[in-house]
């Protein structure tokens, strides 16, 4: 059964009702936690907006990446009016890169927002046209996956100042 424009409208609204307040955010943490029978309304909200789970929830893991690197290396060459991955490559890598930080921004709004479906929607948007750059760039997801594990362990400040260059030194005259 397919849902009518306006019975989809009010289950987004339902979702955003159930979403907290700008006053119920403020404070110093940030965020307050909603109560056991809100979140369960969000959730709730949520899947009526989503649509039921996948059956199979094991799949849905980081290997989904590696699947859509291959599937957007796969249409590189394709027809550019039938494929949105051709259609982005094909502009070039300015315009690949523009794109992505376009996603990006607007993943943030939405954190900022607080919208949890709209990020949602985001982040798989800003993870997709990564996976377009590192196509353009010629990189592929095991170098940044070998990356990550190398940095694993190391605290975030040390591995910055690691990659910082020393700071020249700087002569005075006496």
């Amino acid at each position: 059964m397919t849902k009518s424009p306006k019975r989809a409208q009010k289950q987004v609204k339902t979702a955003k009702k159930a979403a907290p307040s700008k006053a119920a955010r403020a404070g110093t943490t940030g965020k307050k936690r909603l109560a056991p029978k809100k979140q369960a309304a969000r959730k709730a909200a949520v899947r009526k907006v989503r649509g039921p789970a996948p059956a199979d929830l094991s799949r849905a893991t980081a290997e989904v990446l590696d699947r859509l690197f291959e599937v957007v290396t796969s249409r590189r060459d394709a027809d550019p009016t039938i494929s949105h991955s051709a259609r982005l490559l094909s502009r070039g890598t300015a315009k690949v890169a523009q794109k992505f930080g376009e996603e990006a921004v607007e993943c943030l709004i939405e954190a900022v927002s607080g919208n949890s479906l709209k990020l949602i929607g985001e982040s798989a948007d800003v993870l997709y046209h990564l996976i377009v750059l590192w196509v353009d760039a010629g990189l592929h997801p095991d170098e940044v996956w070998s990356e990550l594990q190398r940095r694993e362990g190391t605290s975030g400040i040390a591995e910055k100042a690691a990659r910082a260059p020393a700071a020249p030194a700087i002569a005075t005259e006496t």
